[in-house]
Order: structure tokens, then C-alpha cells, then sequence
């Protein structure tokens, strides 16, 4: 059997997997704080047939050697965490975090984090996700679960005013002073692209991402918050589009490939 059919075979695979992540990344080009992902190709293991610097009929050395390459993969999806585009909104509980950091959220699987900042409140007052997923504060994340109360605001509030520090206040009908609910609680983490992505916004920390570092927003290398703002995604679509091109191109160059050693396997079956 040709060694070049497995190797295009590799190449195809790895093609396939390319066009599935810039794929995804237009279908999400206007999910809230969507980042790009892009997939990071390697080699494969080579085949020594004659090893480099050693010439085996003498004793001399050879400035190359023999190798052959067994193809390619990819071994990473990396997430790409440059700002989006901060779009103004007329909703009170939108916010945008100008900087580094995440929102957490308290969930039934533990506290995940985003920043995705279309926040809204719910039967009982509590700032939550379009999910359901509580808005976790200062006062609350240490002890989060998934029966956290999160930051509440009052039934009688009638307007709500947030921070660049995320402090939440709010004030009711009945008095002309304010009252302040809680501070949003801002996360960030050594590597951020090691969080894992579960779906709707939300990452979950991991090994690779190192442990959640809490801090209040606009201090200590924390981003502001912004109210009556929302981030978009980071997809710049003309150069997902060129990149969905090239790949496209790349897989029928592989399969060119494969076609042309079933052509040499067929002179062969005739010989």
C-alpha cells in the first residue's frame, strides 16, 4: 500500500477539522463576546531512513539526512481573546467588561465564567443570564453554589445605576436615596485560553487555565465595566472568509493527492 494515501488521509482529516472551526466562527459572528478559535497545526512523526549528520558506508557526516514525514493534525484549538466592539444598549443590566476579567455565574454544574454581560432579573430579583444563571457579587462568590441568591434588586426599584466598579445600586419610589445591592464580582485567570468552553457563553476553569484570581473591576489589572454596553465577537468575517478559502483550496489540493496514488496503485494492478 502507498504511504501517500495515509498521509493524505491526515492532511484531509486536519482540513476537515480547520473548516469546522472557522465554520464555527462565522456561524457566531454575532454571539455576545464570542472569541475566535484557530486551530494550530503540527506534523507527524517522521520515518528515519537514514538518520541526519551519519553517513552509514563511511565514517564521514552527511549535511542531511533521509526522513519521511507521516503527515499532518492538528493539536490545539486556541481561543484568540482580543476585545470585541462594545455596542450601546438600552437595557439597564447590559454591561461590558473594557479590559481583562469575567463575569461568574453560579450554575448546577459549579460557577462557570463569561463575558457575555445580557444580564436581565427574574422572579425573585436576582440579576441572572438569559439561562437563568445567577450574577454572582463580591459577597457571594466565595461561598457560590448553584442556590446562591447572587445580587438582588428590589421589585419597587425603579431605576438601577452600575458602576465602572461594578457597584450595583438602585433606588425605590418610596425615598430619594439610593441603595446599594452588592459589587459585581470580576474573575481572571493566568491562561485564559485553557478555560473550557461549555456552550452559551460560559467557560469553566481547568488545570490549564490556573485557579480563578478575584479582584474588583478597574483595579489591579481588572477591566472597568461598562453599563448600557454589550461586547460583540472578535470575528472579523472578511478574514474568516479568506481563511475558509485557503482551506477549502488546501483540502482539494489533499484530495488531488490521494486521486493521484490510486492512479499509480491502478498502473500497478495492470503491470
Amino acid at each position: 500500500m502507498l504511504r501517500s494515501l495515509w498521509i493524505a488521509k491526515t492532511g484531509l482529516d486536519a482540513q476537515q477539522t480547520s473548516l469546522d472551526t472557522i465554520s464555527n466562527n462565522l456561524a457566531n459572528v454575532s454571539t455576545t463576546a464570542y472569541k475566535r478559535v484557530r486551530p494550530i497545526f503540527e506534523d507527524l512523526l517522521y520515518q528515519n531512513i537514514r538518520t541526519p549528520g551519519l553517513n552509514e558506508d563511511s565514517a564521514s557526516y552527511v549535511p542531511a539526512g533521509l526522513q519521511a514525514g507521516n503527515g499532518a493534525r492538528i493539536s490545539a484549538t486556541q481561543r484568540m481573546n482580543s476585545p470585541g466592539s462594545l455596542v450601546q444598549s438600552q437595557n439597564p443590566l447590559d454591561m461590558a467588561i473594557n479590559g481583562n476579567g469575567y463575569f461568574a455565574v453560579s450554575t448546577p454544574n459549579g460557577v462557570a465564567y463569561t463575558r457575555a454581560g445580557t444580564f436581565m432579573r427574574n422572579d425573585k430579583g436576582q440579576i441572572v443570564t438569559a439561562n437563568g444563571n445567577v450574577l454572582l457579587g463580591q459577597s457571594s462568590i466565595a461561598s457560590a453554589s448553584s442556590s446562591s441568591t447572587g445580587i438582588v434588586i428590589p421589585a419597587k426599584a425603579t431605576s438601577i445605576a452600575i458602576g465602572s466598579d461594578g457597584t450595583v445600586s438602585y433606588s425605590l419610589s418610596d425615598t430619594s436615596t439610593s441603595a446599594q445591592a452588592d459589587q459585581i464580582a470580576m474573575v481572571n485567570f493566568a491562561n485564559p485560553t485553557g478555560l473550557a468552553s461549555a456552550g452559551g457563553g460560559l467557560y469553566f476553569e481547568t488545570m490549564s487555565s490556573g485557579e480563578a484570581q478575584t479582584g474588583v473591576a478597574g483595579k489591579d489589572g481588572f477591566g472597568s465595566i461598562s453599563q448600557y454596553y454589550t461586547e460583540q465577537s472578535n470575528v472579523n468575517v472578511a478574514e474568516e472568509l479568506v481563511s475558509l478559502i485557503a482551506a477549502q483550496r488546501a483540502y482539494e489540493i489533499t484530495a488531488k493527492s490521494v486521486s493521484a496514488s490510486d492512479q499509480m496503485l491502478q498502473k500497478l494492478g495492470q503491470l
